[in-house]
């Protein structure tokens, strides 16, 4: 009853409207009350033909509002009706949406029927928790991928990129990430995803058990830029409201860069100055608006943060991905080069950080992990040389313990997608390899 009252006084009392003057491109301009529209505001267009296409306010030019549909223009003309919402653009996420897969507006697209309503709206654009009030990252958290857990070991509340060009296995990493990390709850945002991949995340890398516990919001890459966007802004409000029922949420978002495309389209649209490879100034203003709302709450609740990068080119230092870098809590950096050769996942573990080590991981291990890190840099130095058959065996000691150890670690890096590995498993495993003399490691090949 308390949802249904405040859905009833959201309504509108009086109708305020306007009128389409103009089409240009992707924006639409609209004459009339302009006092009564502002930048965000909500507007629906009526085409005259049973159809009505949601849009936002986005600018102004001169005495006519801007604005950017949420769907197709056909339909439009001049003279349309274009009717101003006085609610702003939120959403009532509830218990009941976990297993279900939605769109940008929060509108069921799974077949499944209605979506129950939720007692209380959240704000598509919420501000992020005050700095001095949120609470510190917990404590650890078992992501089920070996290679993470142990190098690059992620807390409750952590916010992490995952950094890559374009088939270097990302997307199955999320996917193994959706399926086997101990958390209450999985938000996931499909941001400018192919079409064709939807079925195939949901059924074969996220399957039922995994569905069951998560809530799925998707904007193909053949939507509008203000769906894309908002889809964005949907997978944190409604990993929001779960952290404020006390979840530890875990929040993926594939990927960020399509957000940032989305913004860029819109604010090209809208007038704004192109600047660094056509990004406008404001995508770098909404990118740490997005980020910031993952992260631990003021209470129990915690979101944990997972957001691809599809790097431009394989150029790590992309405006874009060098934003992100420096808003997250940490980066895992997939190669392209680890791929080629047939280990995934593809991480490069030298390249990657996690910002909370190393007091998130075991104390009793660190020496463990500190050391393996100092092999695998050897023979990432030494790599060339140990390959072309310059390096002479007995050299030097660090060298011979990094070639004898190669194969061992990368094996160890190297997991399957339906193999799960825990926190304390992997410790173990990892300390068993460096703890191997070589006698033992002939005798097991």
């Amino acid at each position: 009853m308390k949802a249904l009252a405040e859905q009833i006084a959201d309504l509108d009392a009086v109708n305020i409207y306007g009128r389409v003057v103009g089409v240009r491109g992707l924006m639409v301009e609209i004459a009339g009350p302009i006092h009564a529209m502002s930048v965000g505001a909500r507007i629906v267009i009526e085409t005259g033909q049973d159809r009505l296409i949601p849009a936002e306010v986005i600018g102004f030019n001169g005495n006519h509002a801007v604005v950017m549909p949420f769907a197709g223009l056909d339909g439009v003309r001049r003279g349309c009706r274009a009717v101003i919402a006085n609610s702003a653009g939120q959403v009532r996420p509830s218990p009941a949406w976990l297993g279900r897969v939605i769109n940008a507006m929060g509108e069921p697209i799974d077949g499944k029927g209605p979506l129950p309503v939720g007692p209380s709206p959240v704000p598509y654009r919420n501000a992020p928790p005050p700095a001095h009030s949120r609470r510190r990252v917990g404590p650890p958290l078992d992501l089920g991928v070996r290679s993470l857990n142990t190098f690059l070991t992620c807390c409750r509340g952590q916010r992490l990129g995952i950094f890559a060009g374009s088939g270097v296995g990302k997307s199955v990493l999320l996917s193994m990430l959706a399926r086997n990390v101990d958390a209450d709850v999985s938000v996931i945002g499909l941001i400018g995803e192919r079409g064709r991949e939807v079925q195939e995340f949901l059924q074969d890398d996220l399957g039922e058990e995994g569905l069951a516990r998560s809530v799925v919001v998707i904007a193909t890459s053949d939507e509008p830029a203000l769906m894309r966007r908002q889809a964005a802004y949907l997978t944190l409000s409604i990993a929001e409201f779960f952290r404020d029922e006390g979840k530890d949420v875990m929040c993926m978002m594939d990927s960020v860069t399509r957000f940032a495309m989305a913004q860029r389209e819109i604010g090209l649209s809208a007038g704004e100055p192109p600047t660094a490879k056509g990004y406008t100034p404001t995508v770098f203003t909404e990118l740490p608006k997005l980020l910031e709302r993952a992260g631990p709450g003021l209470n129990e609740g915690t979101i944990t943060g997972i957001f691809t990068v599809l790097v431009d080119g394989d150029d790590h230092n992309e405006p874009v991905a060098d934003a992100v870098r420096g808003i997250l809590d940490g980066h895992i950096v997939m190669q392209r080069s680890i791929a080629e050769r047939g280990r995934y996942p593809a991480i490069n573990i030298l390249k990657s950080v996690s910002r909370t080590m190393p007091k998130s991981c075991d104390p009793a291990y660190l020496p463990v992990i500190t050391r393996a890190r100092q092999i695998m840099a050897t023979y990432a130095d030494m790599e060339e040389l140990i390959r072309l058959g310059a390096y002479r065996a007995g050299s030097s000691p660090s060298v011979d313990e990094a070639i004898r150890l190669n194969e061992p670690l990368e094996a160890f890096l190297r997991q399957a997608k339906d193999e799960v590995c825990g926190l304390p498993e992997g410790y173990a495993q990892l300390s068993r390899i460096l703890s191997e003399i070589p006698g033992n490691l002939e005798t097991e090949r």
